[in-house]
């Protein structure tokens, strides 16, 4: 696919997704662009040379969510009766939570100006949040008269907690950087200028794990989510024979001896 909303490149075993609408505030509801970024995360899963992804937004946005004037026209993916509408979104929109949640490559959400409605969902949906302090976040769907739709009933909460999901979303509340760290929303704040380059910063810090261990950590703890003690356990286990038989872990053993090894010689 040519990409024409979102930009991709790669450095290294650092991809960094852009969206590229700015003159829309990077809205997301657009058939294009949700197919050029599961094309792009599609990419990212199938490399094994690709080892983080980070997302950010074009201009002074992160994401304004969905496309208020196809909204309000009707259109687009908003379009058609309710049974339609619900396709619509099953077949759009929900397709990039699922892509994310999937993506064994963890994910950094660089947000650099406002993540509204379905943007702020987009923020949650990566692993790691790292904040402009020109960031805004808020899960403002009711304020236009609905509810999040894509998956951020599932994501807020398992990041700030239940009340606080409830209280973002019921009142509409827009948070600035600042606080958006003291909730644990985001992991940290940085200055606009410095975003990209911190980000880039903690990719390469998780790039410098194993690449086939680092995605086996990712999914344990995606599957981790609503199971017992005893279920995660047993994935552990399961995932922990794995990691015991692969080269990756051979080789960081030998490593240990081998620094060991040439301390004793020099004491």
């Amino acid at each position: 696919m040519q990409f024409q909303e979102i930009l991709f490149e790669q450095k290294g075993p650092i991809s960094l997704l852009t969206l590229n609408r700015p003159d829309i505030r990077n809205a997301i509801t657009g058939d294009r662009i949700i197919d050029e970024i599961l094309d792009a995360c599609q990419r990212v899963q199938q490399d094994d040379t690709i080892h983080v992804l980070i997302i950010t937004g074009a201009g002074s946005a992160f994401s304004a969510g969905g496309n208020i004037k196809d909204m309000y026209a009707r259109q687009g993916m908003f379009a058609g009766t309710p049974a339609q509408v619900r396709e619509n979104y099953r077949r759009g929109i929900q397709r990039i939570p699922l892509a994310l949640y999937h993506l064994d490559v963890p994910t950094i959400a660089a947000v650099n100006g406002p993540a509204m409605g379905a943007g702020c969902d987009l923020a949650s949906m990566c692993d790691l949040r790292i904040a402009s302090e020109k960031a805004r976040f808020g899960e403002t769907f009711l304020s236009v008269g609905l509810i999040p739709g894509d998956g951020g009933s599932f994501f807020l909460p398992r990041i700030v907690g239940y009340s606080k999901a409830c209280e973002l979303t019921f009142t509409c509340r827009v948070l600035d950087a600042a606080e958006a760290l003291k909730i644990g929303l985001v992991s940290e704040v940085t200055s606009p200028e410095r975003l990209l380059e911190r980000c880039r910063e903690i990719a390469a810090e998780i790039a410098r794990q194993p690449a086939r261990i680092l995605r086996m950590a990712k999914r344990l703890f995606a599957l981790s989510h609503g199971k017992s003690l005893e279920e995660v356990l047993e994935l552990s286990a399961a995932f922990q024979a794995l990691c015991h038989h692969t080269d990756e872990h051979s080789a960081a053993l030998e490593a240990v001896f081998t620094q060991q090894k040439a301390g004793s010689k020099t004491s």
